[in-house]
């Protein structure tokens, strides 16, 4: 047995440091297997739920597409050159060396959702910049549940070599929702010198569905990573926490965190940043609405040379309902000579605000969906106008169903 499998094998009954414990047991690794097909062709997913989460099955302004359904692969392209998109198996089939990025980030034995994903490793994607390669159109990603209680398990490296930039937008689905499943997915980021990735995950799980990705960054001299998580639709429960190792000299990380907890979801989200690289520099932005739903929003800042700079902040509305939004902001400063920040805030619609623009000719549902519009945008910076229109259409899909 491999030393991999050896330290998941360990795990396999070690619960989650954060959120509520999920019985492993309650779901299968079992599905149908589909066939691969090319994208335009794919007929057995709903393709409205798909756009939803930003996944456009014609491919129009893409510059690859990757689609994997429970366990099974069933579409890759790419059509920039200088991008590889592949599954994850294949690509450990032609790059021996992909081995050494497998579990380098992400801890196998860190909990017990980790060890099933290594023991019941089904697939996942590979994405590539090769050096000097820059796309500005996005690479997406399809991770969707289509079989009863199904546990998916995947593994996704994402490596932008020196001086390249990539964009990336996965969506994230289910077939009804009535489907029951467990969704696990690891995912390693190499960002090296002078390169960029913007990731956008656009969740649009079902209330009946768990998710537990476990990510990691690392960030080399001069690079960037700019991470954009929307989740706006109903989920039963989810729970991440991704860390971003930024060691290079200059390295910037940006997260931003866009939540609605409706009642019966509970949403433990956060991230972290170690800032070791000189002149290092990290902001993450989260906002958090509940409309009866729980919202635990984490997030931690390490200062560990001198000159880095952090920003964190956390803003959240209750709209109605027994909603509970509980803000965890945490800055560790090990040096002299850090500059780290935060600030946090939970409140409600002011009723002067709503009464404000009534006076100018809005109904009350019109005022509170302007107010709560103007609460959920963030100011997301160096990511195409393709992507700022995705998070856009999750945003105003969601305000519909506030009222």
């Amino acid at each position: 047995m491999s030393e991999i499998k050896k330290k998941a094998q360990a795990a396999v009954n070690k619960p989650a440091r954060y959120g509520p414990d999920i019985d492993l047991e309650k779901y299968s690794t079992e599905a149908p297997e589909y066939p691969q097909k090319d994208l335009k062709e794919i007929d057995i997913l709903d393709l409205e739920t798909l756009l939803n989460a930003g996944v456009d099955i014609t491919g129009s302004g893409r510059s690859g597409s990757f689609v994997q359904v429970d366990r099974s692969v069933i579409h890759t392209s790419q059509t920039d050159e200088g991008i590889e998109v592949l599954p994850t198996r294949k690509a450990l089939e032609i790059y021996p060396w992909l081995e050494e990025y497998m579990w380098k980030l992400v801890p196998v034995d860190q909990d017990k959702f980790t060890a099933r994903a290594a023991l019941e490793f089904q697939n996942g994607y590979f994405i590539r910049a090769l050096p000097g390669a820059v796309s500005t159109l996005p690479v997406q990603a399809c991770l969707y549940l289509k079989s009863k209680n199904i546990n998916q398990n995947v593994h996704n490296i994402v490596i932008a070599e020196e001086g390249s930039e990539i964009h990336i937008i996965t969506g994230c689905a289910t077939d009804s929702p009535e489907v029951q499943g467990l969704h696990v997915g690891i995912s390693e980021f190499y960002v090296k010198k002078n390169a960029k990735i913007s990731f956008t995950m656009i969740h649009n799980w079902a209330e009946n569905i768990a998710v537990r990705p476990r990510s990691a960054y690392s960030i080399e001299e001069g690079g960037v990573f700019l991470n954009n998580y929307v989740c706006l639709n109903p989920v039963e429960s989810l729970q991440l926490y991704p860390t971003a190792y930024l060691s290079g000299k200059g390295a910037v990380a940006r997260f931003n965190s866009i939540l609605l907890a409706r009642p019966g979801t509970h949403m433990d989200v956060g991230s972290k940043a170690v800032l070791s690289g000189r002149g290092a520099r990290c902001e993450m932005i989260a906002r958090a609405l509940s409309t009866g739903g729980e919202i635990v929003s984490r997030g931690l800042m390490v200062g560990e040379t001198e000159g880095v700079k952090g920003h964190l902040e956390c803003r959240g509305m209750i709209l109605k309902g027994d909603g509970r939004i509980y803000a965890i902001p945490e800055l560790d400063g090990k040096v002299e000579g850090v500059d780290l920040s935060h600030e946090a805030a939970v409140g409600k619609i002011a009723r002067e605000e709503v009464e404000y623009l009534m006076a100018r000719g809005l109904s009350e549902d019109e005022a509170v969906a302007t107010i709560v519009r103007g609460f959920m945008r963030v100011d997301i910076e160096g990511i195409p106008d393709v992507l700022k229109e995705q998070i856009d259409r999750a945003i105003k899909l969601s305000e519909s169903s506030l009222m």
